[in-house]
């Protein structure tokens, strides 16, 4: 899905055109630039969901971004808002921060570029997913410094299900806002059979659970390329 999105987005990438890939590894891989990565999750949101909400309900805001009052889980926002976070360190948890931190870490230029960057291409991003009958309600993008260039380059995995909240726009101007095509499902299911403060490492996913996640991924990818060849 990724390299769908690396297509379909005028944006440079961290694809190294012209690198054979190993022949074990066909289909199941791809050839990517090391890149000097931004320490920024750069994090857009066209819908309040998720832990956006949480943080709204608490301040009143996402990220320093003040929101109209009244919004409800789910709701449109006026416009997409950037709301970065800080990358920790392997096993600990991203910080949410603010425009004005993300200055601080990367200067003021990158700052702007990266909020720019990550506006625009949700924009066409939110576009394509709404020719096939989908929300890209919020999702996440990583970007990185070409050592050769110096260019910006859009890196990571981008606009799966794994960093993105998809809806069934149907589903959602009929008044269900539970018809979504990520992770959620096993969000859900740790939510019921695991607590995080108790210590312990997560339980092994169901099978149940794999097989329904991998399912509305596959989905998800069918009704994209469906409207957007």
């Amino acid at each position: 899905m990724t390299n769908f999105w690396f297509k379909k987005l005028s944006v440079p990438n961290h694809l190294a055109d012209g690198v054979p890939i190993p022949q074990e590894v066909v289909g199941r891989a791809t050839i990517a630039k090391k890149l000097s990565m931004y320490p920024i999750e750069c994090v857009v949101r066209g819908y309040i969901s998720g832990s956006g909400y949480k943080e709204y309900l608490a301040t009143g805001a996402i990220c320093g971004v003040k929101l109209p009052g009244g919004l409800q889980e789910g709701d449109k926002l006026p416009t997409p808002i950037f709301t970065p976070a800080f990358k920790a360190e392997l096993g600990s948890h991203d910080e949410n921060i603010t425009f004005e931190k993300v200055i601080e870490i990367v200067g003021e230029d990158v700052a702007n570029q990266l909020r720019e960057l990550s506006l625009a291409v949700f924009e066409s991003a939110s576009a394509i997913a709404d020719k096939a009958g989908l929300i890209l309600a919020d999702t996440k993008f990583e970007f990185g410094s070409d050592p050769a260039t110096g260019q910006m380059v859009l890196g990571d995995e981008v606009l799966t299900p794994d960093s993105s909240r998809y809806w069934d726009k149907a589903a959602y101007e009929s008044g269900n806002r539970s018809e979504s095509f990520d992770k959620q499902i096993v969000r859900n299911w740790l939510l019921e059979n695991w607590d995080p403060e108790s210590g312990t490492k997560p339980p092994k996913l169901s099978e149940e659970v794999i097989s329904r996640t991998s399912s509305r991924y596959a989905e998800l990818r069918e009704k994209l390329e469906a409207t957007n060849q």
